[in-house]
């Protein structure tokens, strides 16, 4: 049975936002309860999935038609293409050998509060050594492996939510 076309959009959005609420929670449940301390590149994907959260959330509330869903789904999938790129930046410094990795640098927030805003984000996407390490797998898949997936299938599915005929 599939959806009537008029919630179609809405019902999408809202379960994109869900997902990324649920990813979202997951990340913090893993910091704060299991001590899994983000780096900075895990910072910025956590972003990317509050942008697709949010252009998805005030979608859903919105419930445009015809061009309208589509900025909606742009927002979200802009959001989404900014996280494919930080985490195969993160999945590629994960899989250098152990003598090509950066050297370990200050934190973000140390960034943040003593560089000028472009060279701490610079500096922090650049990457570093903590980003290398895998501190958790899933199925053998590091976590941003799985926020990749994650941002394709959440990308995709605002796309096709956005194009479907009324």
């Amino acid at each position: 049975m599939t959806l009537p076309a008029a919630p179609f959009f809405r019902v999408t959005s809202a379960l994109v936002f869900l997902a990324c609420a649920g990813l979202l929670g997951y990340a913090y449940w893993l910091q704060f309860r299991e001590f899994l301390d983000p780096c900075p590149l895990c910072i910025f994907q956590r972003l990317a999935f509050v942008g697709i959260g949010v252009a998805a959330l005030i979608g859903m509330l919105h419930n445009p038609r015809g061009f309208g869903r589509k900025v909606y789904a742009g927002l979200a999938t802009l959001a989404a293409a900014l996280g494919v790129a930080v985490a195969g930046r993160h999945i590629w410094i994960q899989s250098l050998p152990p003598d090509r990795v950066p050297e370990c640098g200050p934190g973000l927030e140390f960034m943040l509060q003593n560089l000028p805003l472009a060279d701490a984000l610079s500096k922090a996407l650049a990457g570093s050594g903590e980003c290398a390490s895998v501190d958790w797998t899933f199925w053998g898949l590091s976590m941003p492996w799985w926020a990749l997936f994650w941002y394709l299938a959440l990308g995709a599915l605002m796309v096709k939510a956005a194009w479907r005929r009324i």
